[in-house]
């Protein structure tokens, strides 16, 4: 059976590192597909869902603040300043990030503090997505 070795790294820690079959996740310019033997490359990412599935054919996900992906054929990289794994996703957290981000996003004071506001409110509308992608899964 053909594989990829997978990392996914945040700042703090590595979040999962294995052999899998297949990883999708949310490129800049729509959602990447890469399967073993993918042609190297190296791109952005925006915040969103990466969806591994494993050599035994599981699924993890995590999810990811934006970041970096690198590609070779047998090994694909994601660096992201924040990564979550989905069974480690709360719910309550998140919906309270979320306020407090839109609240920023009403007081701001300045282009910068808004555009500060509406980064991370797109974070967390993002990580609540993928929340619910990750409870319809299980």
């Amino acid at each position: 059976m053909n594989t990829i070795h997978v990392d996914v790294v945040s700042a703090e820690e590595s979040i999962f590192s294995g052999e899998a079959r297949f990883v999708a996740l949310p490129g800049e310019s729509g959602e990447l597909g890469i399967y073993p033997r993918h042609t190297p490359l190296i791109t952005r990412i925006k915040a969103g869902s990466v969806r591994i599935e494993t050599a035994d054919g599981r699924e993890e996900f995590v999810f990811v603040a934006g970041g970096l992906l690198e590609v070779q054929p047998d090994r694909v990289t994601v660096l992201s300043d924040t990564a979550i794994r989905g069974k480690d996703l709360d719910d309550e957290k998140a919906n309270a990030a979320k306020a407090a981000a839109e609240e920023a996003v009403r007081n701001a004071k300045g282009e910068i503090d808004l555009a500060k506001a509406q980064s991370e409110l797109a974070i967390m509308v993002a990580q609540l997505a993928a929340l619910r992608k990750y409870r319809q899964k299980k």
